[in-house]
């Protein structure tokens, strides 16, 4: 129950996040959003990165640190624009897309085996994003390309820090992602720079503190309880900004998005269950083989 009230305040804290990404953007360029969500969101997990040991935040892999980060930055990049200028319910059930190619990414780098029904999940999942982004039809544009990249970069990035992972701890990865993020962001927000007036200083800084928070949250869910418990209750940002789109954009929600939708988390949910299956698998037979006399 506390894995699942955590994997809920995540969800709801990456749902306000998308919700001032959207508002900023109405004043702001794309890039000045992802910088200042870059600064506050540091500022805000400065307290707990400053409780940990220092010798926690040290690492060797500061190359692939910095290549993670400026793919991040791509990721981040592409999707503030689709929030900014897509539906928010397309938006983010596009996003819902990087496990599918989490699954792809896991085969291609790091050698892991997908049998057939996985693929087939990931096919699924496929197609729902086809069906949400129309291809050839007068809905499609270059803002559904731009949410469709930075799900395909976030599955990279899921790989990456899996990676860094099996090395650095959460808090190392945490520490050295953001100070990459500030200023990598910053070089391209400098070119449309303005100054952000009235409320739209609420909106960055609340862009900022809920998706740290919601980071924060979903880390600790995930050391609670199992994945494939724990991602149907990520839906729930769905509905959310789905109501905040209609009650305060004036956007509608079309049955394109709701049919690819419910396709990807179908796909999403299946993907989560047999991963988690198959880790449980992995660890009884490890014990099992652990428990040979003379092992």
């Amino acid at each position: 129950m506390r894995a699942a009230g955590l994997m809920l305040a995540s969800t709801l804290s990456f749902g306000v996040m998308a919700i001032a990404i959207r508002l900023a953007s109405q004043s702001l360029h794309t890039f000045e959003v992802a910088f200042f969500r870059n600064l506050f969101g540091l500022l805000a997990v400065l307290p707990l990165l400053l409780s940990a040991r220092r010798a926690e935040l040290r690492t060797r892999q500061l190359p692939k640190y910095f290549v993670r980060c400026a793919i991040g930055i791509v990721s981040m990049l592409c999707g503030f624009w689709a929030i900014g200028h897509l539906p928010l319910a397309q938006a983010i059930s596009l996003t819902y897309s990087t496990p599918i190619f989490v699954t792809i990414a896991a085969a291609l780098f790091l050698h892991e085996q997908v049998r057939a029904r996985r693929w087939a999940a990931v096919a699924a999942g496929f197609v729902g994003v086809l069906v949400i982004v129309r291809p050839g039809s007068t809905e499609f544009s270059v803002d559904s390309l731009a949410a469709l990249a930075a799900a395909v970069l976030g599955g990279v990035i899921a790989i990456q820090i899996k990676q860094l992972s099996k090395v650095d701890s959460a808090n190392t990865i945490v520490l050295y992602t953001y100070s990459f993020w500030v200023p990598m962001s910053l070089i391209p927000a400098v070119f449309v720079w303005q100054w952000p007036q009235g409320m739209a200083w609420v909106w960055i800084v609340a862009a900022g503190v809920f998706g740290t928070g919601g980071q924060v949250l979903w880390t600790h869910a995930l050391k609670l309880g199992e994945v494939s418990a724990l991602t149907p209750i990520s839906f729930v940002q769905l509905p959310l900004v789905s109501i905040a789109g209609w009650l305060w954009f004036g956007e509608g929600l079309d049955r394109y998005t709701v049919i690819g939708a419910a396709i990807i988390l179908g796909s999403n949910a299946y993907i989560a269950r047999r991963e988690a299956l198959l880790a449980r698998q992995r660890a009884s037979s490890a014990a099992t083989a652990g428990a040979v006399p003379g092992e």
